[in-house]
């Protein structure tokens, strides 16, 4: 009987190295991990249309409060973020609701202390402001089709942090991946006009180009380093943790974003623009805009926790086709050659990263095969 018991033991502790090392590949690689219940697909797919669908309509919409006869560019900042108080009451539910015993839970670890969370929430909320303002004057400068092109070069500054940050190792595939990418950012800034922007000059669309590049590579550092805090400061595997995450920061760059309206004066044309838009139309486009906003933070947020960084950028990525034919359609604005050009090769660096992604799953499962035939001879 001792000696079972022993034997036993030894099979666990000879099982636990594979377990910490399966966790090493899940938390690393820039795509979902095999071997996932059908719940998990559909919560991924959820995410997924959270993301296109949020995404899209809030860039459409901010077109459309800048064509209209909007200005303001601290009121496009806030809108970002002031939409959550409509996740308050999912933070409150997710909160309280009891979580479901897990022997792979790292609750039991020691969480961070308020006075981290709070220094934590505030950082993040200060560069979010700062990342949103730049987007705005993106927006306000750029036709929508080039905006959403340009906002490209965030999947090659995400790549270049996450190999820093989050330890993504680089192939042949994925750094054909980024450099198609950014080469499809720069014929853009090669093509500097202002075809869609009425009254824009050569020196506002080179300020629009550069706060939009300059956005995207803060943004794609936010991203890692939220991958980052989730697996490292958090820890712990609930759905409040994400909206945490969405919420406070949400709450200190709102307030931020306050200050910078008073600030710039930029407050006293909201009552003329106001007038000029329609009262009703003014309120509804920055309403929907800011609940446009939440949705695409829950559904990135959500695949940086559960995937990666990485990842959810590249899901991002994926409005570059859909945004610029609405801007088309909507807005008039024009598809010459050179978009067309930059466009294709935004789509063929992403069908690029995504055959990255199948060869990740097909080396993944075979590393858990080996674990687990490995496993199964050492307890025979």
């Amino acid at each position: 009987m001792g000696g079972a018991q022993e034997l036993q033991v030894q099979v666990i502790e000879a099982q636990e190295p594979n377990l910490t090392k399966d966790e090493d590949v899940i938390t690393q690689p820039s795509h979902p991990t095999p071997k996932r219940g059908y719940k998990w697909w559909l919560l991924m797919a959820l995410y997924i249309f959270f993301v296109l669908s949020g995404q899209s309509i809030a860039t459409l919409l901010g077109r459309l409060y800048y064509n209209k006869g909007g200005n303001s560019k601290w009121m496009q900042t806030i809108v970002v973020t002031a939409g959550f108080p409509f996740v308050l009451p999912l933070l409150i539910y997710f909160s309280y609701k009891p979580s479901i015993p897990n022997h792979n839970s790292t609750s039991n670890k020691k969480s961070p202390s308020i006075i981290t969370l709070v220094l934590l929430y505030t950082s993040l909320g200060i560069l979010s402001a700062g990342d949103n303002l730049m987007y705005a004057y993106g927006l306000l400068y750029l036709p929508v089709s080039t905006y959403a092109l340009v906002c490209a070069t965030q999947l090659a500054f995400n790549a270049l942090f996450s190999y820093f940050i989050n330890s993504l190792k680089f192939t042949p595939i994925l750094l054909n991946s980024v450099v198609i990418l950014t080469i499809s950012a720069s014929l853009l800034a090669l093509h500097a006009e202002s075809n869609g922007t009425t009254g824009v000059t050569k020196v506002q669309y080179a300020i629009g180009f550069l706060c939009t590049l300059g956005a995207s590579a803060l943004f794609s550092l936010l991203l890692s380093v939220t991958q980052l805090l989730f697996e490292k400061v958090l820890k712990k595997k609930t759905f409040s943790v994400i909206l945490e995450m969405q919420v406070y920061p949400s709450i200190a760059a709102t307030c931020v974003c306050l200050v910078g309206l008073f600030a710039s004066r930029e407050w006293w044309s909201l009552k003329g623009e106001m007038e000029q838009i329609g009262k009703v139309s003014y309120v509804m486009i920055l309403v929907w805009t800011a609940v446009a906003w939440q949705v695409f933070n829950v559904g990135a947020l959500s695949l940086i926790f559960e995937v990666s960084s990485l990842f959810s950028n590249v899901i991002s990525t994926m409005t570059l086709p859909i945004v610029p034919i609405f801007g088309v359609i909507f807005f008039h604005d024009k598809m010459d050659g050179v978009k067309m050009v930059s466009l294709i090769l935004a789509i063929w660096g992403f069908i690029s990263y995504m055959y990255q992604n199948y060869l990740d799953d097909l080396k993944s499962k075979a590393t858990r095969t080996e674990a687990n035939e490995s496993s199964n001879t050492t307890a025979s």
